[in-house]
């Protein structure tokens, strides 16, 4: 299993704000779906910041989301490990395969994959 990024979710109404905010430190808009928009430097593409008003499909808006190239390997390893899946593994339309899991600090992980 390998890591491909890892993101910083920050959970605020000021979408709007945090674009005009990070252009200033150089990202640009990657994505926006409405609830979560995405912000990410033109030179290291990898190097992303995530802004979300609520979490579109799951019950809570993530702490760090982390890439990986296998998640349904490291989603087996972690049901094994007796971790807690706070959200199940699934397919969401934005093109990602995905899941949550708490880690020992308390904090939520999403952890996915592009398709």
């Amino acid at each position: 299993m390998a890591v491909r990024r890892v993101m910083p979710t920050f959970h605020s109404p000021a979408v709007e704000e945090s674009r005009a905010f990070y252009g200033l430190l150089g990202f640009e808009e990657v994505m926006n779906l409405g609830w979560i928009a995405t912000f990410a430097s033109p030179s290291q593409p990898a190097a992303q910041i995530s802004v979300l008003t609520h979490d579109e499909t799951a019950p809570v808006v993530p702490d760090v989301s982390v890439e990986v190239d296998d998640v349904d390997a490291v989603h087996a390893a972690v049901r094994e490990s007796g971790a807690e899946i706070v959200h199940p593994l699934r397919d969401e339309e934005w093109g990602v395969r995905r899941f949550f899991v708490r880690d020992p600090n308390g904090r939520v992980i999403n952890v996915l994959s592009h398709r």
